[in-house]
């Protein structure tokens, strides 16, 4: 396997096969959480003695309403499946983790602020969240600094990597860096010097539009125009407009739920992706937001989604949790995310926050390999230094509490404007360099 050339920007394909699946809502009402658990197999009485008050809570905070309300499902969906085996294998310190899921919304919104604390109220240890880097942002203060690990299986912004969290922020989705770097040698390699980008301002939508813009130029590429637009805004016409102007061989679309309209704009003025080259980012990459078009209208356009190829067996486990999943995105990160919370509980001998920040780099990397909860916590309870390889990838944090190798797949659309789930390939390298 070939690592990314900081340089030259070249990428290799990875071979993925035990790597999983990707990508930055299942549905129930805004105000509603769900609390459950599973009965454990091991006695309580037998647990170790633990600090904190004994019981692992993990809570989420998650898309269900919103402009990214279609990655709930899948994030949910793995949260769930990684608890439900974490219980079916006796818990945490002897106990059954304690759930509780809650909105997000987005940031129209301070829904995710009246979840938080809601969480903080109901003494939750670790919070499963955001899954926008904005939403992320505005409420990390209140999470960090009530001393609760925040860990986010989708945020890609660039600014968490030196973000005041007091230590307690981490993430296994990769920093735009590396999505901006692989789909800015994408739209080069397709044979496009000159390049538009829309792109939504906030903090993913600038970062990653900096990253591509950096990598297409350093290839021969011009980025002839860029436009960061409100994604609220009721319409895209100018900025459409301001792109047809410079006439790109190519435009890169950076953006959430809004870039269906944005779609439709570009329809409507011409630049139709038969005519133009379109390129797309984890946050609209979407098997629903486009279906109501006509047949077609995304016909070969290509976009990337970070994390590797989904195992065949992990989805069928999802879908026994959520029969309804249109996609995986962002499932393989947020299982792992809850089972890496659990491990280093486990390590600790406590469920505290701030004592499950100082074991998570410490599970992910440099012990004896494991790839289930259960088999992680027996090494564990035997006294062994365990090594958890996740179903999104490796997951070794770096300091920053970033991962610091990951995968990036690149999708294309077909006539049915949905993209398969299997990526035209994969291309791994380090988020450093």
């Amino acid at each position: 396997m070939k690592r990314i050339a900081p340089t030259a920007r070249v990428l290799a394909v990875a071979a993925a096969a035990s790597l999983a699946l990707t990508a930055c809502g299942g549905g129930g009402d805004t105000a509603a959480q769900q609390s459950e658990s599973a009965a454990p197999s091991a006695a309580a009485s037998s647990a170790p003695a633990a600090k904190g008050d004994g019981t692992l809570t993990i809570g989420t905070v998650l898309p269900q309403t919103g402009s990214l309300a279609f990655l709930g499902p899948p994030e949910i969906a793995g949260v769930d499946l990684a608890l439900k085996e974490i219980n079916e294998a006796g818990g945490v310190l002897g106990k059954p983790v304690n759930k509780i899921h809650t909105d997000s919304g987005d940031t129209t919104t301070n829904i995710a602020g009246q979840s938080v604390d809601k969480l903080l109220a109901q003494k939750t240890d670790a919070i499963i969240g955001a899954a926008s880097s904005s939403v992320s942002e505005s409420i990390i203060d209140k999470v960090t600094g009530a001393g609760v690990v925040q860990f986010s299986p989708a945020n890609t912004s660039d600014k968490f990597t030196t973000i005041e969290d007091n230590g307690l922020y981490f993430r296994t989705a990769p920093p735009d860096k590396l999505q901006g770097r692989v789909l800015g040698d994408l739209v080069v390699a397709d044979g496009n010097d000159t390049v538009g980008i829309l792109a939504m301002q906030d903090s993913y939508g600038t970062g990653l539009a900096d990253q591509i813009t950096t990598t297409a130029e350093a290839a021969g590429a011009s980025v002839v125009e860029r436009v960061d637009y409100d994604p609220k805004a009721a319409d895209f016409s100018a900025d459409v407009t301001k792109i047809k102007a410079k006439n790109p061989k190519a435009i890169v679309l950076i953006g959430f739920e809004e870039g269906a309209k944005v779609v439709q704009e570009l329809v409507k003025q011409g630049l139709t992706a038969d005519k133009v080259k379109w390129y797309m980012v984890d946050g609209n990459m979407s098997n629903t937001n486009y279906l109501k078009m006509p047949k077609g209208t995304l016909k070969g356009v290509k976009g990337t989604i970070p994390g590797a190829e989904a195992p065949e067996e992990f989805k069928k486990k999802l879908l026994e949790v959520n029969g309804d999943l249109k996609d995986y995105t962002y499932a393989a990160e947020s299982y792992d995310a809850a089972n890496l919370i659990a491990l280093a509980a486990e390590a600790a001998k406590d469920d505290t926050g701030k004592a499950i920040a100082s074991k998570l780099a410490e599970v992910s990397k440099g012990g004896e390999k494991c790839k289930s909860f259960k088999q992680c916590v027996d090494l564990l309870k035997d006294g062994k230094d365990i090594d958890y390889e996740g179903v999104s990838g490796p997951v070794e944090f770096d300091a920053a509490g970033d991962p610091s190798v990951a995968t990036i797949g690149i999708y294309q659309y077909g006539d049915d404007n949905k993209y398969p789930g299997k990526a035209l390939e994969y291309r791994t390298g380090n988020i450093q360099g």
